[in-house]
């Protein structure tokens, strides 16, 4: 069954990070070049359909995972062991990754602009290098810290 939820979790992964990979380094930099929102706008639109049941998917999955190695939820958080250490920093990174998509979604988008398109292209780059962080952070479960 394990299986099955790690399977389901990287497939999440790949959707999200190869999505987020996509829009920072093919869309976003054409739309900063043309000044052009359209395009952008289009694959944010298209990419939504799949990328947010992807992090819903991971986030899941994750805690799922996550639970089986510690039913103890209060040991989930901490530096005492390379376990805890990396549980830690994925629930940060997730925790970053939220603040940065709800700033852009409720703040950015609705008043976007070709003049505003700068500020919005740093959220965009934010939550990608959240999301290799997320892949970094998660291959070391299996690899370990050291």
């Amino acid at each position: 069954m394990i299986n099955y939820i790690l399977i389901a979790h990287l497939l999440g992964a790949t959707i999200w990070t190869g999505g987020h990979l996509i829009l920072s380094l093919v869309v976003l930099p054409k739309a900063l070049k043309t000044e052009q929102l359209a395009g952008l706008m289009a694959f944010e639109e298209q990419f939504e359909k799949i990328g947010m049941p992807a992090l819903i998917l991971q986030i899941i999955t994750g805690l799922w995972m996550v639970y089986r190695l510690f039913p103890e939820v209060s040991l989930w958080f901490g530096f005492d062991n390379d376990l805890s250490t990396l549980i830690t920093l994925k629930i940060t990174l997730l925790a970053l990754t939220v603040l940065v998509a709800l700033h852009a979604r409720f703040r950015v988008i609705p008043t976007l602009s070709a003049a505003r398109l700068g500020f919005f292209a740093l959220h965009i780059v934010a939550v990608t290098l959240l999301s290799v962080s997320f892949v970094i952070v998660g291959s070391l479960f299996r690899t370990g810290l050291s």
